[in-house]
């Protein structure tokens, strides 16, 4: 698969997540087994402390995971998410969330990828959570 045809079969996925939407998310970067999103941390998604809710970080880090997996499967299907382990290293303050989706190992039939989840404050990035998981390539819809 070429680059410009994976970057359009990705965005225009992209495009089509309600829930990306939702948070108003944007995706950074795409190359062959890896993916970047990235998502303000805006009040209405934020835990009792102030921080970004787990939750966002969980759907920015499957997401990105899941596009990368998605860039190394065949362009005839699709994804889906298997399973996935989130590890929170610290309270996600700042000002947006980006995750880092990496494809660990892709097989035929399961793809174990990985992302890591930054909090940004102006110059600053600090890791904040860390995800793997395992994909699965589905049939187009």
């Amino acid at each position: 698969m070429t680059d410009i045809t994976l970057e359009t079969r990705v965005r225009d996925s992209f495009a089509r997540q309600t829930m990306m939407q939702t948070l108003d998310a944007q995706l950074v970067s795409i190359a062959p087994g890896r993916c970047v999103i990235r998502a303000p941390i805006v009040d209405h998604l934020k835990q009792q402390h102030g921080a970004a809710h787990a939750g966002l970080a969980f759907t920015l880090g499957d997401t990105a995971a899941g596009y990368a997996a998605l860039s190394v499967m065949g362009e005839e299907t699709d994804v889906m998410t298997v399973e996935m382990k989130i590890n929170l290293l610290s309270p996600a303050l700042g000002d947006a969330l980006e995750a880092v989706g990496q494809v660990m190992r892709a097989g035929k039939r399961l793809t174990v990828v990985t992302a890591e989840v930054f909090a940004l404050q102006g110059e600053t990035r600090k890791s904040v959570a860390l995800l793997q998981g395992t994909m699965i390539p589905v049939a187009q819809r």
